[in-house]
């Protein structure tokens, strides 16, 4: 391989400037290639590359009017198609709109305003306030909400967004709202309504959120039960899976406690072996 770039002209060029590179016909192209022996261009090849969609492309295309709940509540928001369509959700819907005339309508009965409201923030900006602040475990301050969540809204705020982004297939926001969700200075009875809140509208499956909901109370149950004993009791019987995950982990701590000891047994233990007497 040394031999094959000593042979290289850019090579020889850069070795001795003041010498003449002779390339005869065709060298040129052959010359390009050369310098990259043994792999690939280092740019793609151009038609394997997707253009990018501009953003004026996205507010070109067809206005949707989204009808969000129903009777008293019902308010009708609008948001652009090519957005929407981003979401396996809205694709499917909007595939039934036609381009004679009709209204192109989309009726959502059953979700709350504030969580869609997020979404389609999300679609237009790529987030959703409060935002988090770079590098810190924090959200932007909102003056309208108290900075300790005592009745669980402002959790129950990014786990509708994480439902809602779940049922459009949106990963992304799932992923946002989740890790929102870890910001929020909250309270103990706060944290029953959040967790009542997940054990209903999640699967049983559903790692992300459950998992963090059981560690927490597996962990600080013998502190907040104190501030929230008949809620966590409430909860544990709603949803007798809430009680079992948070025992599961309890018992798993006791374990890996029990093993480490085993592993690292405690020296100058208090507790003394009996003795037995010779005489």
């Amino acid at each position: 391989m040394a031999e094959e770039f000593a042979e290289d002209p850019v090579e020889e060029q850069q070795a001795n400037p003041g010498a003449d590179v002779e390339m005869g016909e065709g060298d040129e192209a052959e010359g390009t290639v050369a310098r990259n022996r043994g792999g690939d261009l280092p740019f793609p090849d151009v038609s394997d590359v997707e253009p990018r969609t501009s953003f004026i492309s996205y507010l070109t295309s067809p206005v949707v009017t989204l009808v969000v709940g129903s009777g008293e509540t019902e308010t009708i928001l609008a948001a652009h198609q090519a957005l929407l369509t981003q979401s396996p959700f809205f694709s499917d819907a909007c595939a039934a709109f036609t381009d004679d005339g009709s209204p192109r309508q989309i009726d959502l009965p059953n979700e709350e305003l504030d969580a869609v409201g997020c979404f389609l923030e999300f679609l237009y900006t790529g987030d959703y306030f409060p935002r988090k602040l770079p590098g810190q475990r924090l959200l932007e301050q909102d003056p309208s909400i108290p900075a300790v969540d005592e009745t669980g809204e402002q959790l129950l705020k990014h786990a509708r967004v994480y439902t809602l982004a779940e049922k459009f297939g949106m990963d992304k926001l799932k992923s946002l709202s989740s890790s929102k969700i870890h910001c929020v200075n909250s309270t103990a009875k706060g944290e029953i309504t959040y967790a009542r809140y997940i054990y209903q509208y999640t699967n049983k499956e559903d790692t992300t959120v459950r998992a963090p909901v059981a560690n927490f109370w597996a962990t600080r149950s013998h502190t907040l039960r104190a501030e929230a004993e008949e809620e966590f009791r409430s909860l544990c019987l709603e949803y007798p899976q809430f009680g079992y995950d948070v025992l599961t982990r309890v018992l798993d701590e006791k374990l890996k406690r029990e093993r480490n000891d085993k592993l690292h047994p405690a020296t100058g233990s208090g507790r003394k072996r009996a003795r037995h007497s010779n005489v």
